[in-house]
C-alpha cells in the first residue's frame, strides 16, 4: 500500500475546521470571562430581597 498524495479538497476542509474550531474556541472563552465578571461583581446588598443573611452578620 503507498501513501497517497492529500487531495486540494482535504486541504481546503482542513482550513475551514480550523477557522470553525478558533471561533468556537473564541466564543467559549467570551462566555466564560462574561460568566467571571457577573459573577466577580455582584452586590448582594443591591438584590431585590435585601441583603443576604449569613452567620458573621446574625
Amino acid at each position: 500500500m503507498s501513501i497517497r498524495a492529500e487531495h486540494e479538497l482535504h486541504t481546503r476542509r482542513r482550513g475551514r475546521n480550523l477557522g470553525i474550531g478558533l471561533m468556537l474556541g473564541g466564543f467559549v472563552i467570551l462566555v466564560m470571562a462574561l460568566t467571571y465578571v457577573k459573577i466577580t461583581t455582584i452586590d448582594f446588598n443591591d438584590l431585590k430581597g435585601g441583603a443576604i443573611q449569613t452567620q458573621e452578620s446574625n
